[in-house]
């Protein structure tokens, strides 16, 4: 039941980053570009909690993400979701305690992401592909990105643990008779 309040509480998360995306990022753009939140977002959920919870938190955050933007069902979902899983990878083999590591991590998927965004949209709007143009784009975006990690990362760690006790710990009850 924990586990179905967080997830809920998760999805409540995303609607209020969806605001703060849509309205608060929107006045502070550098040269007309504003961070993914939703990659930290999401990448937090990946480091934070287990794979199959944050990869059902990515899929649903990106379905709804879909619906509310109005793009082809499923790209932003499978994005999301790869980055759960990727996140899960970086669990296992990294510490969370570096903000190094951290904005390494951050940086790395926005990368990632954006290229991958930007050739489904190259192949399948048929737009033509402008490397000088994107390329300026993803480098003010990937800092940006990691700008806004390292401001909110004490809160993101300190939330981030707090989750981590509720997947990752193993609660045994034992009983002496």
């Amino acid at each position: 039941m924990k586990k179905f309040l967080l997830g809920v509480l998760m999805y409540v998360i995303f609607i209020i980053l969806y605001f703060i995306q849509a309205d608060f990022f929107s006045w502070f753009t550098i040269a007309g570009v504003s961070p993914n939140i939703f990659i930290i977002f999401i990448l937090f959920l990946g480091l934070f909690t287990n794979n199959l919870f944050s990869i059902l938190i990515a899929l649903l955050t990106g379905i709804t993400l879909d619906l509310v933007i109005g793009r082809t069902l499923g790209v932003t979902a499978f994005m999301f979701c790869l980055i759960a899983v990727i996140a899960g990878y970086f669990d296992k083999n990294f510490s969370k305690e570096s903000k190094l590591t951290i904005m390494i991590m951050v940086m790395g998927m926005t990368v990632i992401c954006e290229i991958a965004n930007y050739m489904m949209n190259v192949f399948t709007l048929e737009i033509p592909f402008e490397f000088a143009g994107f390329a300026k784009i993803l480098a003010i975006e990937v800092l940006y990105n990691a700008i806004v990690t390292l401001i909110f990362y004490k809160f993101l760690l300190k939330f981030g643990y707090k989750l981590e006790k509720q997947f990752k710990q193993k609660n045994i009850l034992t009983r002496y008779f």
